[in-house]
């Protein structure tokens, strides 16, 4: 429950065993390499160089990978759906891996997929071609005339062309006019195919006119024979290519048997672009590389072990630089690290600042269990949520953060009596219905005032939460006036002020002077800074702040709306049911499931996303600028990622 503590680190590596070192450093995933940019090292020493040697020829391989497995996909039988999703990498044995890696045939397979997909890209760009030319030619096919013919007249121009309904009329009379005639051949969509002769002398000032009418001219330039056999013999060619096609694709799906092995291999290629990067953007002498990062102290020992397991290499510890960014790793157990989901969406804290996450898991639980208020909800969730992480690969903290969520949404629902909205109630049931009062605290609908202050109460106690935190922070570093000026004034007024709102007589009266007091010391010292005028008109902005206080714990009450608006609509669902249950003929049963599984469906969906969203938003408005001010840089050692596959260890 704590933020990893940081070693900085310098590696240097003779160029003859650095990529094998780096391959170690990988595997291991503990280290950060910085780059020459970042590196103090390069500061210190300009003369170091950074090599660049941008590895191309891996970048080529991952290339040609990438393009061959985005064509075999099309044509593999791997899974695809919720299960595709849920688990979209393949699960192989290590052994499996390396001899994939090792077999030097596999790229034999990569340039057969390549191949393949340069010929089927140019067969359908024929195809294509050829469906237009067919579009373009049946309009005129019941012209008997060989279409060479149209271009070989002396006295006379022929123009075949595109003439709209509306203006075919009106042309047909301009024509004449100009001793041209038009002949119409055949039609298609809203426009006529049409033949138009003229004498040459004339053709010119038909042009004019046909372009003023939005004539389509139709050029058959290269094309010889009938409209007819130009069509038959385009169609002969489609139905030979579109049985290349399938040959195609019938070699394309049993390469695509293949695929597997060019996924990982596209993993390793991957990886080792990776490490030659981070290699390239090192800085670096004639003959040694140097790898400056950061390792956790823990992880100190085991990258110690690592070094000295080659001969040409060395470790050392260092002191960061004033004013360095350290690199931040958040580090929690149990059942409160899948709550490191908000903190990491929120951004990482200073590496000198509080680890949020110990601190606003049982919030965020209560709160989304609260915003729900529905057990029967609650048990659908933790059905779903265990189905999840049962198929689901890779990180699941998201899905056992909801798994605990549905815990508390659970026990919320049953102390306010919500059981899919009011269907106990309905049912009328005996058993249910003494069950359910058992377990009933209270019903919001019935006494919705007390959700009202059990949503304040909660709001106002986070809030006390985060000034503590950050009190006992600034005296853990020593920072003895912020702990008493910005945080303990506040816990002192705050308190007092609700003390004597809430307790009647003269001890509610005495207590309520007592925060003018911490009111005193905010107006004079809650600004530390410059003279004494602007030190107190700050101060007298922050005491006026005290009404902020009031607007962040009014926000909480978004936990009683919330979860009454989820009561409610379940409760509606269930009206609803009941109604349909009346239709006759058996159908009323159908219509009633069909509602109920839609409509508690639906509710659980859009009041789930609501719970999540804003207790979120509670915890990064209110909760958070309490104590944390955030704009960390995540730790991000080097390591292998894998997109295709996950290697099972033996």
């Amino acid at each position: 429950m704590a933020i990893s503590e940081m070693a900085k680190v310098i590696i240097v590596s003779h160029h003859s065993e650095a990529a094998e070192l780096l391959d170690s450093l990988q595997t291991q995933g503990i280290c950060q390499i910085l780059n020459a940019e970042e590196a103090m090292v390069t500061k210190e020493w300009p003369e170091l160089y950074c090599g660049e040697r941008r590895p191309r020829d891996i970048e080529r391989n991952l290339g040609r990978l990438e393009k061959s497995i985005g064509f075999l996909k099309k044509y593999s039988q791997s899974a695809k759906g919720l299960a595709a999703v849920l688990a979209p990498r393949r699960v192989i044995e290590e052994q499996y891996y390396y001899d994939v890696v090792c077999d030097a045939r596999v790229f034999d397979i990569v340039e057969q997929a390549l191949e393949l997909q340069s010929e089927v890209e140019k067969l359908n760009m024929e195809v294509e071609n050829i469906q237009v030319v067919l579009e373009q030619l049946t309009p005129w096919e019941s012209l008997q005339t060989p279409v060479e013919e149209m271009s070989q007249l002396e006295q006379a121009s022929c123009l075949a062309g595109l003439i709209p309904n509306q203006k075919f009329e009106q042309v047909r009379g301009d024509l004449a006019e100009l001793d041209a005639v038009i002949e119409q051949v055949g039609t298609t969509l809203n426009k006529h195919a049409c033949l138009i002769v003229c004498l040459n002398e004339n053709v010119a000032d038909v042009q004019k006119l046909l372009r003023s009418a939005d004539f389509e001219q139709v050029n058959f330039e290269s094309m010889t024979g009938t409209v007819g056999e130009l069509i038959n013999q385009n169609s002969d060619r489609l139905a030979e290519i579109n049985k290349q096609l399938n040959a195609q694709d019938e070699k394309a799906a049993e390469l695509s048997g293949n695929l597997l092995k060019l996924e990982i291999l596209y993993d390793h290629y991957a990886n080792l672009l990776d490490r030659e990067n981070t290699r390239s953007m090192s800085p670096a002498t004639d003959h040694t590389d140097i790898f400056e990062g950061w390792v956790r102290e823990k992880d100190y020992r085991r990258l110690e072990k690592i070094v000295s397991g080659f001969a040409a290499s060395s470790l050392s510890k260092t002191k960061p630089a004033e004013g360095e960014e350290i690199p931040v790793e958040i580090e929690n157990k149990h059942i409160v690290k899948p709550f490191e989901v908000v903190t990491r969406l929120y951004g990482m804290p200073q590496h000198f600042e509080v680890d949020p996450t110990v601190f606003l898991a049982p919030f965020f639980a209560l709160f989304f269990g609260l915003c729900l208020t529905d057990a029967g909800y609650g048990l659908i969730m933790i059905a779903v949520v265990a189905l999840f992480i049962r198929k689901m690969q890779g990180d699941k903290k998201l899905m056992l953060m909801l798994g605990v969520c549905s815990v508390f949404t659970i026990i919320a629902g049953a102390l306010t009596g919500g059981w899919f909205g009011d269907a106990v109630q309905q049912l009328n049931i005996g058993w249910l219905s003494a069950a359910r009062a058992r377990m009933l605290w209270f019903d919001p609908l019935e006494k919705p005032m007390m959700f009202f202050n059990i949503s304040l109460i909660l709001g106002y106690t986070q809030i006390l939460v985060g000034l503590v935190i950050a009190f006992g922070h600034n005296i853990k570093q020593r920072d003895y006036s912020a702990a008493i000026f910005d945080q303990l004034t506040w816990l002192v007024m705050l308190n007092s002020i609700v003390i004597c709102v809430a307790v009647k007589g003269p001890v509610g009266r005495y207590i309520g002077f007592l925060a003018l007091v911490p009111a005193a010391m905010i107006l004079l010292f809650s600004e530390r800074q410059g003279g004494w005028g602007g030190r107190i008109g700050m101060g007298a902005y922050n005491l006026f702040s005290t009404i902020f206080y009031m607007g962040d714990v009014l926000s909480y009450l978004r936990l009683m709306a919330l979860g009454m608006v989820t009561a409610g609509l379940a409760m509606a669902v269930n009206v609803i049911a009941k109604i349909a249950f009346d239709i006759p003929y058996g159908i009323g049963f159908v219509v009633m499931i069909v509602v109920l599984v839609g409509g508690h469906g639906f509710n659980l969906a859009i009041s789930g996303l609501s719970a999540f969203v804003h207790t979120l938003r509670l915890q990064y408005v209110e909760f958070f600028p309490k104590f944390l001010a955030g704009g960390g840089k995540l730790f991000e050692p080097l390591s292998k990622q894998y997109r295709y596959v996950y290697i099972k260890k033996v």
